[in-house]
């Protein structure tokens, strides 16, 4: 069972500690754009610094626990990082790298080591982009984005990461408190997302990309929460078709249908 404590150490984290190599210059400069004031660490055993931050060897080395982890190494490594970073107390992690259970085969197995290795820290993906925290300052995000600081407004969940990364381009009056793409939901699905962002008063209203939920009565509930909080909840469910089945679950592993 994931700690709604570590789901929030993740959510808005204070710290935030980026694991990968080069390809993390631009992550932790969309953190430090979007205004981030908490502490930066990197992991990384070959470089002496990445993005002007000194790289530790290994999570084990880190000085402090760090609230959240931007996993960016290959799938085949990412559950022997996760499995480093709960053991440290890591409230949790999003986890970059495709591969897993949307491949089928030894993804599938993998996708499950991946789970057993996070424990009660909370896991964002695999397969995803991450989470963008707009009202904390807080980007755990692979790619560029359009949104900016605010003091509240919306909130996105999002199976796809290309819708997530677009909606935050739209040149519309809508703010966005919080965007976060999903992914695969090897650990945590919509539901848990929504139920956390109904008890957030910078929330005004959520937006639901959907392929398919893992647990349809905690998504019913977590629905009713956030209503009776007074935030509109509007969704948009795909993988109707049989077509559209049978792309999602190359996509996202995600069983869809009507």
């Amino acid at each position: 069972m994931v700690s709604a404590h570590n789901l929030r150490r993740l959510l808005s984290p204070k710290s935030i500690v980026f694991v990968g190599g080069r390809n993390l210059v631009e992550p932790i400069g969309h953190c430090r754009a979007i205004g981030f004031s908490g502490e930066i660490f990197v992991v990384n055993p070959q470089h002496e610094e990445i993005a002007g931050i000194r790289c530790h060897r290994s999570v084990a080395e880190l000085p402090t626990v760090p609230d959240a982890a931007f996993v960016a190494v290959r799938s085949e490594f990412t559950p022997g990082v996760v499995r480093e970073l709960a053991a440290k107390g890591c409230g949790g992690a999003v986890c970059y790298a495709a591969g897993f259970a949307e491949v089928g085969g030894e993804g599938v197995a993998l996708q499950r080591e991946l789970v057993e290795a996070a424990g009660t820290m909370a896991l964002v993906g695999p397969n995803c982009y991450g989470v963008l925290n707009y009202v904390d300052g807080a980007a755990l995000w692979p790619d560029r984005h359009g949104g900016h600081a605010v003091e509240a407004g919306a909130a996105l969940i999002s199976q796809s990461g290309n819708i997530s990364l677009n909606l935050t381009m739209a040149e519309r009056s809508a703010a966005l408190a919080y965007v976060i793409s999903v992914g695969n939901q090897a650990q945590l699905g919509v539901e848990d997302y929504l139920d956390m962002l109904a008890e957030d008063p910078r929330v005004t209203a959520i937006g639901l990309y959907i392929e398919g939920l893992k647990n349809v009565a905690r998504f019913s509930q977590a629905a009713a929460k956030a209503l009776a909080a007074g935030k509109p909840v509007i969704a948009l469910k795909a993988g109707r078709s049989a077509l559209a089945a049978e792309l999602t679950m190359s996509h996202t592993s995600s069983l869809a249908g009507s």
